[in-house]
């Protein structure tokens, strides 16, 4: 009998905002796999903002996602037939296999090779955020760029995204003043009340930039030290007039431009008269890093000094919308799919 695998296809790239309609849900047969390779079963989906870049053919960092292709993603799972002696049935793994239900993965060493996990102390799901790519991304941008010191005050825009949280949540364990900036009051009262940051700023409350600003010179007195930039436009503007001199701005995201608008700085300037250090970065090009911030991340939440937040969607039909919900903050935390019941 042969298995059938759903999945989402990028059926158009769009022009403006994505919508429900650059992509496609297809059906189509499942085969074996061959020799040295293994058949994963997906049990969730991570929808996170790259993917967005992805879909577009601007220039960037990656090749941008074919067309009528599987939509990349990452995934955890389970192992459902083997034909690699490092894999055995029922072993659960994270992996790159996309927008489907199913996946067929070579089990070599690789950067995209599938990555055996321990669920007895950490939940599966975690491994696509916390203990993911988000937090390893959140870990490397706050400790390698913003080398956060004691006393010094840090702030994270998209502070209760999947990466936000993990910065902030460090950054405190760090000694440091953590005020972050998120869309509306309830995640604003989860950063503070539940996260453990000392201010996080609503946005959404700030009818123009200067009334931004006015709220972030309230909740910054004595400047930023460090800075995890995930959105751009008026809030990196109102960030740069707050930092201190020589300091510190990962640039992990600008997801306030992802539809193609352009993102003009209103004070350029401050880079150099502050003396500021700007770096962008991608995380998969540090693997060298990815062990030491794992089993952090890892130990953390397995002692529960580290929390997190996910949004879950149910069945593949929905990671289109959820990943357009996401892209406009929607979520609240993590944003998964739950592919089994």
């Amino acid at each position: 009998m042969t298995t059938m695998n759903r999945r989402i296809v990028l059926a158009s790239r769009p022009t403006t905002a994505a919508a429900e309609d650059n992509f496609r849900l297809e059906t189509v047969p499942l085969g074996a796999p061959g020799p040295g390779q293994v058949l994963i079963r997906h049990h969730y989906l991570s929808l996170d903002p790259y993917m967005r870049g992805r879909m577009s053919e601007r220039k960037s960092y990656a090749a941008p996602q074919p067309l009528n292709e599987v939509m990349i993603g990452g995934t955890a799972g389970e192992v459902v037939a083997s034909q690699h002696p490092g894999f055995a049935v029922g072993d659960k793994v994270v992996s790159m296999g996309g927008w489907q239900e199913y996946s067929i993965a070579d089990g070599a060493p690789g950067p995209l090779a599938p990555r055996k996990v321990d669920t007895r102390a950490v939940p599966l799901s975690a491994y696509l955020g916390v203990v993911g790519m988000p937090g390893v991304t959140a870990w490397y941008g706050l400790n390698v760029i913003c080398e956060p010191k004691s006393g010094e005050t840090v702030a994270v825009s998209a502070a209760t995204g999947a990466v936000g949280s993990v910065v902030g949540q460090l950054a405190k364990a760090k000694g440091c003043r953590v005020v972050g900036i998120a869309g509306g009051r309830e995640k604003c009262d989860y950063a503070v009340k539940e996260l453990g940051f000392d201010a996080c700023i609503d946005y959404k409350a700030a009818p123009d930039a200067r009334a931004l600003g006015s709220l972030l010179a309230a909740a910054t007195p004595n400047g930023i030290d460090g800075y995890f930039e995930n959105v751009g436009g008026t809030v990196l503007d109102a960030v740069l007039v707050r930092m201190n001199a020589f300091g510190r701005i990962a640039v992990c995201g600008m997801i306030a431009g992802y539809d193609g608008e352009p993102l003009p700085l209103a004070y350029p300037a401050l880079i150099l008269t502050s003396r500021l250090k700007v770096q962008g970065f991608i995380v998969s090009e540090h693997p060298k890093i990815w062990p030491q911030a794992l089993a952090e991340l890892g130990a953390g939440v397995a002692s529960r000094t580290l929390k997190y937040r996910e949004t879950v969607a149910n069945g593949i039909a929905s990671a289109p919308g959820a990943f357009l919900g996401l892209l406009k903050g929607r979520n609240f935390g993590k944003q998964i799919v739950k592919l089994l019941d």
